[in-house]
């Protein structure tokens, strides 16, 4: 085979070094005559052949070396796949593309997710592997959206396998009657009614039915067999039997068997397309939400643009009852905004200038403007789309029995026929039409649909609901270790308290009162940076206090502050400031201990030398999280608290919200390896932050739950993402988790043990074959409508 250069582009390069180690490692691998690495363009030209090696070993090869190659990820809807079969076809062709890195196809949502090197497979020799399987791919028409095209091509299904199972049962019901009613004795026989049987059956067979005799082509071409396998060989033995009998043998004819056989599969598969488009409701709702236009400011006017020519920058203004159309800053006015479509919280969130609102959420009350910070694909709302799109393509572990099984089920199935046949036939003694009959039943009993759509179903609704809670659940693998957790790790600041100081006790010590305290307080701290004199001016301004200027401020370095107003000298300060200038503290001491024991930082108001109130400062602790440590609690897991915060500060935190064990003093650096400790302990861990400080422990955990609110959330890190920063959020997520995985038991567990209790059935011959179809149809239905049950699981209390 004639030699290829290709260009390959390289992450990770810095020095001539590492181009030197990429040339060595290309080298090693069988087929390369020649790899050159430019250190310039960051790009490997390799020289190979490709009858000897694939391209996607020479990318190996650079990872294999501790560098990386630039890929690229695209999602193909795909149409024409009926069973877990035609997913294994479909991966099967396009592994076969030289430069596929990894394939995945996924049944429920009949989409392939192709990750691919673009310099060595294109977009077009992907869809030609598709087509050339016998598969189609939904082709963009003009400006239309993807999931305008693709939800268009479903209702196309649709309504084709309405308008076959019309003609199916017209066909059908006659042939049925006709045939039942003749040999109940209900009508008399006649000589012509064979002939009317086949003529009413033919068009069944090879109109209604064509689509079998099509996919089971497909699976021929790529060496495999499928469900489509089984209903063909099933129907066209007693179809061909009938025929046989007609016009050779004259004896019985079983066109209503082959007749029903298709018309029950086909109402199966109807129903079943009907179900499917249900499972993607959530992934409609969060496109639904998008606004389609936008108010800009353009050259000084105001201009409607549609949302995708909004860039960043752009100042956009909304007024009451308006969708937001892009995530932004708001820059002038105020006002109330629902934010429940994204986040899941009820309660509007008030927003004035410097808040930061999200794309799709609705202004309730006020007009004001926002300048853009993030449009297109880089929204909140496009984050949120992309990972439900992606959850259900990625495969949960427990699915990969199912393939494994669904790889040598049907031949099984096949085998198990022939059997029955050969056993009734040579053993049984029961004649030619018996025997055939019983294989035919055990041809179309066998249900390897119900196999296929079991867990990404399942995965779909579940992580669909997750999102309209605001829970973004990345992957099916996420959601299926996510509920076996038993240990809860919960980050102190930020996650379990607010993260902000704020003022919780003003006492006053001697004759002024406590707004006094305060206002004085505030006075002398008027200006500074530091968060407690921070938390303490915000105290002194939500009470309407009136604030003075105060003269000679100096900053005293890990003690407080001192000052002077109206000719009093001001400490306000801890107790070594206080104890450097010998003020007596023996009347406060008690009331000092006891806010300390609290966990919160005590700071002394003196004037003139004389302590005249105490103020306690603390991180407080958020709304819902006790009651989401109760709920953990329930659940069975034990929840642990991690902070870098002193023993006694953080102890105070965990017996407010009622957790037991703490680890305390632990420097951000350190919570991973905490983390480590718990789960060489035998603990499958979920660690719960913000993403920000606690990013390498959210990676060591077993799950890593991301907590944030709005556009604040880091949604690249953690396998969980909670769109609110109410900790409640966790127990539902691992909740939903549960829920889910035990619909996806339930399902594989039905599917098994239909299909190992159906088959020994119909091949003792107790089941004649449309009842057997009948069966088969049902078993996809039941998966699919069980896995929709998950729609309406409560999550909260």
């Amino acid at each position: 085979m004639a030699e290829k250069e290709i260009a390959l582009p390289v992450m990770g390069m810095t020095c001539a070094n590492c181009a030197l180690t990429i040339e060595r490692s290309l080298g090693k691998a069988e087929g390369v005559t020649q790899a050159r690495v430019n250190l310039a363009s960051e790009k490997a030209i390799v020289t190979y052949d490709p009858g000897l090696v694939r391209g996607e070993v020479l990318v190996s090869s650079i990872r294999d070396a501790g560098y990386d190659v630039a890929t690229a990820k695209v999602e193909l809807p795909i149409t024409g796949m009926t069973c877990s079969n035609c997913v294994r076809n479909v991966e099967r062709a396009l592994k076969k593309v030289d430069g596929v890195l990894s394939v995945n196809v996924n049944l429920a949502t009949e989409r392939a997710t192709v990750e691919y090197v673009p310099s060595l497979a294109g977009l077009d020799a992907l869809k030609q592997a598709v087509a050339d399987a016998g598969y189609g791919v939904i082709e963009l028409e003009g400006e239309m959206r993807a999931e305008d095209v693709e939800a268009q091509a479903r209702e196309e299904e649709i309504r084709r396998q309405r308008r076959l199972l019309i003609v199916g049962l017209v066909f059908t019901i006659p042939t049925f009657l006709l045939s039942m009613g003749t040999d109940l004795g209900f009508l008399p026989d006649f000589a012509l009614r064979k002939y009317i049987l086949l003529a009413l059956a033919t068009p069944v067979q090879f109109y209604v039915g064509w689509q079998f005799y099509r996919g089971t082509w497909k699976s021929l071409k790529q060496r495999t067999a499928g469900m489509d396998t089984l209903i063909a060989m099933g129907s066209s033995a007693a179809y061909f039997y009938s025929v046989a009998a007609t016009f050779l043998t004259g004896g019985h004819v079983y066109y209503e068997t082959a007749a029903m056989i298709i018309t029950l599969i086909v109402l199966g598969k109807y129903l079943e397309a009907k179900a499917k488009g249900r499972t993607s409701e959530s992934i409609k709702r969060l496109m639904g939400l998008r606004a389609r236009t936008a108010r800009v400011i353009r050259n000084g006017e105001e201009v409607d643009l549609p949302v995708e020519e909004v860039q960043v920058g752009d100042v956009v203004i909304v007024r009451p009852g308006e969708k937001i159309p892009v995530d932004g800053v708001v820059v002038e006015g105020r006002s109330a905004i629902d934010e429940s479509m994204i986040t899941g919280e009820s309660l509007p969130v008030g927003k004035e200038i410097g808040d930061e609102v999200i794309g799709a959420s609705i202004n309730k009350t006020g007009s004001f403007r926002f300048q853009a910070s993030k449009v297109g694909k880089d929204t909140v709302l496009a984050q949120i789309i992309r990972l439900v799109e992606e959850a259900p393509g990625s495969k949960a572990p427990v699915q990969r029995l199912a393939d494994k099984v669904a790889g040598f089920f049907v031949p099984a199935v096949i085998s198990v026929a022939f059997l029955t046949f050969g056993g009734w036939f040579f053993l049984g003694g029961v004649g030619l039409e018996r025997a055939l009959i019983n294989m035919v039943a055990v041809l179309v009993i066998a249900c390897p649909c119900a196999l296929g759509l079991a867990t990404p179903t399942a995965v779909m609704v579940g992580t669909g609901r997750g999102a309209e809670r605001g829970i973004l659940i990345k992957s099916g693998e996420s959601l299926e270790r996510a509920g076996t957790l038993d240990t809860v790790v919960l980050d102190k600041t930020g996650t379990i308290t607010r993260g902000e100081p704020e003022v919780t006790d003003v006492l006053a010590a001697n004759a002024l009162d406590e707004d006094e305290v305060l206002r004085l307080a505030a006075s002398a701290e008027r200006g500074s940076e530091h968060p407690l004199g921070e938390a303490i001016v915000g105290a002194a301004q939500l009470r309407g206090l009136a604030l003075e200027k105060v003269k000679e401020f100096e900053a005293l370095a890990g003690k407080g502050i001192q000052a002077s107003l109206n000719g009093q000298r001001i400490l306000l300060g801890n107790r070594g400031l206080m104890s450097g200038y010998g003020i007596d503290l023996s009347h406060v001491e008690d009331a000092v201990d006891r806010l300390q024991r609290e966990g919160k930082t005590t700071v002394l108001l003196a004037l003139d030398n004389r302590v005249e109130g105490i103020l306690a400062v603390a991180d407080t602790v958020k709304e819902g999280s006790k009651e989401a440590v109760e709920r953990l609690q329930e659940m069975g897991l034990e929840v642990v608290m991690i902070s870098g915060d002193n023993e006694r500060t953080a102890q105070a935190i965990a017996d407010q919200v009622g957790i037991d064990r703490v680890l305390a003093e632990v420097m951000p650096e350190h919570k991973a390896q905490e983390v480590k400790k718990l789960q060489d302990q035998g603990c499958v861990v979920a660690m719960v932050g913000d993403g920000i400080n606690d990013a390498p422990a959210l990676a060591q955990a077993d799950i890593g739950i991301a907590i944030g609110t709005g556009t604040d959330v880091a949604i690249e890190v953690g396998d969980i993402v909670l769109m609110r920063g109410d900790l409640r959020s966790v127990p539902e997520a691992i909740l939903l988790s549960r829920k889910t995985m035990g619909t996806i038991k339930g399902n594989l567990f039905w599917a098994f043990a239909y299909n190992t209790a159906g088959i020994p059935i119909a091949a003792a011959g107790i089941l004649v074959p449309w009842m057997a179809a009948a069966a088969m149809a049902s078993s996809s239905i039941f998966v699919v409508s069980n896995s929709l049950r998950l729609r309406g699981v409560k999550l909260t209390q």
